[in-house]
């Protein structure tokens, strides 16, 4: 801040102090003998102003809010340039420093803790009720938005609570996806295909792959739809359309992994237009550490105990 205008917002600021200490004791006026019933001269509506001092308490309340704001501002950086006298506090508090000291002091307090953890196979972290508890804590705070509290996912979003993974599944893939995130892309099929082509391989893949039914009234020719699969979706999806981990091409086979729906309304949609998955990377923001922790609790929802095989709703029939 420019010495101007420093010294304009202390020359304000003290300024308005000295104002406000002067009309609170210039008005300050004391109980006169006798005068209980007098007025201020002027009536209306039958209803007369007396005038008596304003009562003990409410002077001194506002006395004491001028006394408040000189230490404030005597403590506190409030008046320009001037970084207050905090104990504490190496040249004047700021919001930063509070939040450094703040962060120093539970990095004392949980260091050891992520350290301990940081130094196990993640494996091993998944097995300590204790990291459970924390990484169910990181995964609140940082990943339910999108994956649920429930970590079961929604609409785009995968289920982490199943055994069906994208890119893999291991305790180190789960940690390097949560460390660098992961970016997937499933391109546009319909100007390759054109509209029945989309029908064909979305009525494939949902019942021949995925093994669920097909409306009624379909007309989608399967054999077709088979196809323009090997011809355009093998090299993602593999010959059996079981997925490929190291492209995160989903497993088609399994229609848990459909994040964005089993319909084929929904498939359609996905074929004609594409769909573009992003994970963002968490290393930056949480650190080796605390990612530690965060996989070992995601691990732990899949493996510490046997998921159930996901089924089709009524809403995506």
């Amino acid at each position: 801040m420019t010495t101007f205008w420093s010294t304009y917002i202390c020359v304000l600021t003290i300024g308005s102090l000295i104002g406000l200490t002067w009309l609170l004791i210039g008005t300050r006026k004391g109980e006169t003998k006798g005068s209980v019933d007098q007025t201020m001269g002027h009536a209306f509506d039958g209803i007369e102003e007396y005038d008596n001092p304003l009562p003990q308490w409410w002077f001194l309340l506002f006395a004491g809010t001028l006394v408040f704001s000189v230490g404030y501002l005597i403590l506190y950086p409030g008046l320009g340039n001037w970084k207050g006298i905090l104990p504490g506090y190496e040249d004047g508090w700021t919001q930063t420093k509070e939040w450094e000291k703040e962060m120093n002091k539970a990095d004392a307090k949980f260091g050891p803790i992520f350290a301990k953890f940081a130094a196990m196979p993640v494996e091993e972290v998944a097995k300590d009720p204790q990291a459970l508890k924390m990484g169910g804590r990181l995964f609140a705070s940082n990943c339910s938005v999108c994956h649920g509290s429930d970590a079961k996912g929604a609409f785009g979003f995968p289920n982490l609570a199943d055994n069906n993974w994208r890119w893999g599944g291991n305790a180190d893939t789960i940690k390097a996806t949560i460390m660098g995130g992961r970016m997937a892309a499933m391109p546009a099929w319909g100007e390759v295909l054109g509209e029945d082509g989309v029908k064909n391989v979305a009525a494939y893949v949902r019942h021949e792959l995925a093994g669920l039914p097909l409306p009624a009234d379909s007309s989608a020719d399967l054999v077709a739809g088979k196809q323009a699969f090997s011809t355009t979706c093998v090299a993602c999806h593999g010959a059996n359309g079981q997925g490929t981990e190291i492209m995160g091409a989903p497993n088609l086979t399994q229609p848990a992994g459909f994040i964005y729906g089993t319909s084929l309304t929904q498939l359609q949609q996905t074929i004609r237009h594409g769909r573009q998955g992003h994970m963002p990377a968490q290393s930056e923001l949480l650190g080796n550490d605390k990612v530690q922790l965060l996989a070992a609790y995601v691990y732990s929802l899949s493996h510490n105990a046997a998921s159930q095989p996901q089924t089709e709703t009524p809403s995506e029939q």
